[in-house]
């Protein structure tokens, strides 16, 4: 191949034999092996319901079927239609995102949700451009939801196309960089059935996904089989080609769980604009160089809600890993010795009671602390 790794490619895929394949035989192979899913399901009129479509996509972007699927389902079962979405709260579009990750992609959703309500009748819109306009939607969402409702002619590539194509072409370029991914979409546009683009888009995702995985591929399953490269290489795992990324960053973090006689705990919200924003969190934050968790924990409190506490027991340690960051979580029963809280970024701050903290949505790690602490108030106590 030229140096880029996908100089020959484009012409490649215009050959008899690998345009059979991918317009073929690879279709076909999906329609024997594709997995249920309640999003494929067809409705009253044989189509797909492009709203259930679109919070599939954005669901299973950096999340594995099996982990959205109960989701999914809980999810079009509170809001079944993209009206009922619009018209709910952000708290509780969030809590029942609880634990998906990503929460700009729920936040995003139920604002375009609102855009759709309101300058589109309800009716999520099957133009290109106007889809593209609605807060959250980018390149592969657009081409994901618009084939796959709409059979728009518009290719995907996500992380299985990706490995698929890389593969069948042996491409040795980057995977990572821009350059390379603006090509591969180049090749897969080319590749594409433009008659029923929806399928033809699932049949490689499904591919990527139970066949041509990252590891142990099945290639003797494989309906590309006689036409991949990297197979007749014999080693499939080589590609797709990756530069190595940086090391990953880790952060001790000290949070505070103040008590009040009344057995609340305190808890504020974190700004929308921020990472896991929207989302409810006990208050604290990074431990300086020379600091103790306990007492970045003090500072942290009188910084952001102008308390001064008593740092008192630990109540958990949480190990936790984000995509791009690491952290370890510290988190301490605080007693109120002064002032009242009141958040410096101007966000709701709430005693709650430890029964109800299950009512709001928090990120995982927070989540485990609510597990020690309500462990701890479970506790059978020495007379």
């Amino acid at each position: 191949m030229a140096d880029d790794g996908l100089g020959d490619a484009l012409d490649e895929a215009t050959q008899p034999a690998v345009r059979t394949a991918f317009q073929t035989a690879l279709p076909a192979w999906f329609d024997e092996a594709r997995r249920p899913m309640p999003w494929r399901e067809p409705g009253p009129d044989g189509r797909r319901d492009p709203y259930r479509v679109w919070v599939s996509e954005v669901m299973l972007q950096q999340t594995r079927v099996e982990t959205a699927t109960p989701y999914f389902r809980r999810f079009t079962e509170r809001f079944p239609t993209v009206r009922d979405l619009a018209e709910a709260g952000q708290d509780e579009v969030l809590k029942l995102w609880e634990g998906l990750g990503y929460y700009s992609r729920a936040r995003n959703l139920h604002r375009a949700a609102q855009q759709v309500v309101a300058e589109h009748g309800g009716v999520v819109p099957s133009d290109a451009e106007a889809f593209r306009a609605l807060p959250g939607v980018g390149p592969y969402t657009a081409a994901a939801v618009l084939s796959l409702a709409f059979d728009a002619p518009l290719a995907v590539l996500d992380g299985n196309v990706i490995r698929v194509l890389t593969r069948v072409f042996a491409v040795d370029a980057d995977a990572r960089s821009s350059r390379t991914r603006r090509r591969l979409q180049e090749l897969a546009d080319v590749l594409l059935d433009s008659e029923r683009p929806g399928r033809w888009n699932e049949s490689v995702m499904e591919l990527g996904a139970t066949v041509c995985t990252p590891r142990s591929p099945a290639c003797p399953r494989c309906p590309l089989n006689g036409v991949c490269q990297a197979t007749a290489l014999g080693d499939p795992e080589a590609f797709p080609v990756v530069s190595k990324r940086a090391p990953v960053p880790h952060h001790t973090i000290a949070v505070g769980l103040v008590i009040d006689g009344a057995s609340r705990v305190l808890i504020q919200r974190r700004p929308d604009d921020a990472m896991l924003g929207g989302l409810w969190e006990f208050p604290g934050g990074k431990v300086e160089e020379g600091e103790t968790p306990g007492e970045a924990c003090a500072r942290e409190l009188r910084e952001e809600l102008a308390i001064e506490v008593e740092v008192g027991a630990p109540i958990a340690r949480v190990d936790h890993a984000y995509s791009h960051f690491r952290i370890t979580m510290h988190a301490f029963r605080c007693r109120l010795v002064a002032g009242e809280p009141l958040s410096d970024a101007g966000e709701p701050v709430e005693w709650v009671s430890i029964d109800a903290l299950d009512d709001y949505a928090f990120p995982r790690a927070n989540r485990r602390v609510i597990e020690a602490l309500i462990d701890e108030a479970r506790a059978p106590r020495l007379l």
